[in-house]
């Protein structure tokens, strides 16, 4: 009797996880925090927001926030995949170079590079690179940063977790036929609507092509969608081409903006932030990210 009171308690042993965070913004790790389903079911080892570890150790799955711009960034990276069981690529950053990505420009880049007095700071890679282009990727969880949901849906079952389509389907606003605009109004101009597709209301939202599991909160909002959780299954293995006369298509059947304005503001700084990186995911220079990995 004494030996079993005294006999140590079992306890169950969670799965273990770390966010490896590169050069980006921590927009990713502080959706995360927001979530708390998984508080219960995991075992948090690493991650530099709200831990000091020193290193990343090893875990079931790694979490990989912000995209490849440093020497630093490679090293911690590819240490970091060797003691995982599982990695995802986390926001637009680590797939498609995000905010950072603004630094390939050739003028942006020369300017870094001419600095003669930087001291203590990591060299600049010649350019912003996602992190598939150094290591294997379980799964893709774009978005800028993922919502609360998709990290779940990461986390806990991915292959159970079924996203939306499109942003479209998720956004609820009712489509009018008889509603054209002849313009776009511009970003946030004009007064907003909110039970009516933004489109007939001449915004440019690209949520029709955009991948869904957002639950749509800038359009839902009076926000257009710039894409950032990237293009629909429909387009996630084709070229750039396609998903931009895809979206043509769509303006072109819901207003009379002419063909012209529409090319242009498809071309402006508003989206190229996001939708130019739809065609990352087509391969290019490496072979294209299947849908099946991608949340």
């Amino acid at each position: 009797m004494t030996e079993e009171k005294n006999a140590p308690k079992e306890h169950s042993v969670l799965p273990r996880f770390a966010v490896l965070q590169l050069s980006g913004c921590a927009g990713c790790e502080v959706s995360l925090l927001n979530a708390h389903e998984w508080v219960e079911k995991f075992e948090l080892t690493y991650m530099p927001l709200v831990s000091s570890a020193y290193d990343v150790p090893e875990v079931d799955i790694l979490l990989i926030s912000g995209g490849v711009r440093t020497d630093e960034d490679v090293y911690h990276l590819q240490s970091a995949v060797k003691k995982a069981q599982r990695v995802v690529a986390v926001g637009t950053c680590a797939l498609s170079g995000g905010v950072a990505n603004l630094g390939n420009r050739d003028e942006v880049r020369q300017l870094f590079l001419m600095e003669q007095h930087r001291r203590h700071v990591p060299r600049l890679l010649p350019k912003s690179r996602p992190v598939d282009d150094f290591v294997p990727i379980d799964l893709y969880l774009p978005g800028c940063p993922p919502t609360p949901e998709l990290f779940m849906g990461a986390l806990l079952d991915p292959q159970g977790y079924q996203a939306s389509l499109t942003v479209c389907q998720e956004c609820g606003r009712k489509k009018l036929k008889d509603m054209k605009p002849d313009h776009l109004l511009g970003f946030q101009k004009g007064a907003v609507d909110s039970e009516i597709c933004l489109i007939n209301q001449g915004y440019l939202c690209v949520g029709t092509s955009t991948r869904g599991g957002c639950r749509a909160p800038c359009t839902r909002a009076g926000h257009p969608c710039v894409g950032c959780r990237g293009p629909s299954n429909v387009l996630i293995e084709k070229g750039s081409q396609a998903w931009l006369d895809t979206i043509q298509r769509v303006f072109h059947s819901m207003t009379n903006v002419p063909e012209k304005e529409l090319h242009d503001e498809l071309l402006s700084p508003q989206l190229a932030l996001f939708l130019f990186q739809f065609s990352d995911y087509d391969g290019g220079d490496r072979p294209p990210r299947p849908k099946e990995k991608v949340l």
